[in-house]
């Protein structure tokens, strides 16, 4: 499986984007798939991630504003952040597994499979 993601770009603060990380090379329907994010000169911060089951798991700076879902006859996990803060600034990476243990859900190297990132730019 590949990931890319996109959906990425400037807003102003309050404002609201959708990000979006498609799968091509083969389903991902069963597969925990997270977001994780790295701002200039900081380490990559998990940001929320879906089990195949549907379950969520949301850092706390985000819960309540964004929300994760997952299309799997697109093969595809959306990202919505609404009122967005400057401090959400940051590159925005998706990542892949099969199996992630409950546990380390929330760390980078839990996950095997990474899109390329898209950056998000958020003005105040």
């Amino acid at each position: 499986v590949q990931l890319q993601a996109s959906g990425g770009g400037s807003v102003q603060a309050g404002g609201s984007l959708r990000l979006s990380c498609a799968a091509s090379g083969g389903t991902f329907r069963s597969y925990s798939v997270a977001w994780f994010r790295q701002a200039p000169g900081q380490e990559r911060e998990f940001v929320v991630t879906i089990r195949g089951s549907g379950t969520t798991t949301y850092a706390d700076s985000v819960k309540g504003r964004f929300t994760i879902s997952r299309d799997n006859v697109k093969n595809t996990v959306y990202l919505q952040m609404n009122s967005l803060e400057a401090e959400d600034t940051a590159k925005y990476y998706c990542a892949a597994s099969r199996s992630v243990i409950l546990s380390a859900q929330r760390l980078p190297r839990s996950y095997d499979t990474w899109g390329q990132g898209t950056l998000v730019t958020v003005s105040s």
